[in-house]
């Protein structure tokens, strides 16, 4: 069980004072995390893709990159790759490149996007939405499986004709997720092609996932791949602090703040407390609370859905850095080991 961080290197207005911190301080403050994460023995690092003046994660490759030459061991992965709007032979550059500076430990997580700034930013149609990602999924794994590409091309991207894509990875193959808000289409495809998947489990009960994570499953029988081979992760919202009421009174205005944003946006309704208290139960998808209730949250995800990796995504909407520094500690030496010696005990009985 791979326990790791997800953030889109938020820099929303302190809900407080009203400040906001600049892009630059953000990246910075985003490399100090990485190379933290590793030292308290977590998994993975996921920074997502978005163009936003409210995110500073518009590149996640050269941020991971600046971490990997400072870091041993952690795994560091997109969290998304917006990759309908993006172009798959620089995308497999970008990451091999970050592969080979960290000798080994580079991801891709490919995605549609739940967010669309990128599509008009280079000149893509939402209407082509689905199609873009299949054709790109496409080249992306074609260029990951040989070193010389021959593609016909399409009405969005001209062939390619036996041409080298470098440099080449560490990996082989360098690893390729995809990555789901729910949809079933995306959990069939990713079992079809044998890929690992990630699901955004960020409302509800994330054992309403579990027909998801099946079709995944039956999919990757039908096309000849072993199921339990295959990793699963999730990905959720949530702070680790050193009491519970701590945990959740520090993690509600920055995430009321910025969920407000995005629903004014999207037409949600207001995020109250109570929203947001109700999420923090067992079975909700928040996952805010001292370190012993968090990893009893991760075990019960692990008994309903079978994930092999979490990601808990620290901000939602700007926290100062020592807080979300302190979450990061608390995750690897307090959290990931509860979670490790409780499923060694049960799974070992089983």
């Amino acid at each position: 069980m791979e326990i790791g961080i997800s953030t889109f290197l938020e820099t929303t207005p302190d809900p407080a004072t009203g400040k906001v911190i600049s892009h630059a301080e953000r990246l910075r403050q985003a490399v100090e995390e990485i190379v933290l994460a590793d030292q308290v023995g977590l998994d993975v690092y996921g920074v997502g893709e978005h163009h936003r003046a409210d995110y500073a994660s518009s590149a996640p490759a050269v941020v991971l990159a600046a971490a990997a030459a400072m870091t041993k061991r952690i795994r560091l992965t997109s969290a998304v790759t917006v990759l309908s709007s993006d172009d798959p032979v620089r995308v497999f550059q970008d990451f091999s490149t970050l592969d080979g500076i960290s000798n080994g430990r580079a991801e891709i997580m490919a995605g549609r996007g739940s967010f669309i700034e990128s599509f008009p930013l280079f000149g893509y149609s939402l209407d082509d939405y689905d199609e873009l990602f299949e054709e790109k999924l496409e080249l992306l794994l074609a260029i990951r499986s040989s070193e010389k590409v021959t593609w016909s091309g399409s009405r969005h991207r001209p062939a390619i004709n036996n041409l080298g894509v470098y440099p080449r990875p560490v990996q082989n193959p360098l690893p390729v997720w995809i990555a789901s808000g729910g949809n079933p289409e995306s959990a069939v495809r990713a079992g079809t092609l044998g890929l690992p998947i990630v699901f955004a489990i960020i409302g509800g009960m994330p054992e309403r996932f579990a027909p998801l994570v099946a079709l995944y499953k039956e999919a990757a029988a039908r096309a000849g791949h072993d199921p339990d081979k295959l990793p699963i992760a999730t990905h959720s919202h949530g702070f680790v602090g050193e009491t519970t009421e701590q945990a959740a009174d520090l993690f509600f205005p920055s995430t009321q703040a910025q969920m407000n944003v995005i629903g004014r946006e999207r037409g949600w309704p207001p995020y109250t407390r109570a929203t947001y208290d109700a999420a923090r139960s067992l079975r909700g998808a928040l996952y805010v609370g001292d370190p012993e209730y968090v990893a009893e949250k991760i075990i019960l995800l692990r008994k309903n859905l079978g994930v092999t990796r979490f990601f808990l995504h620290v901000n939602v909407g700007t926290l100062p850095h020592r807080e979300v520094m302190r979450a990061i500690e608390l995750l690897g030496t307090k959290v990931a080991p509860i979670v490790h010696k409780e499923l060694a005990r049960i799974e070992t009985k089983e």
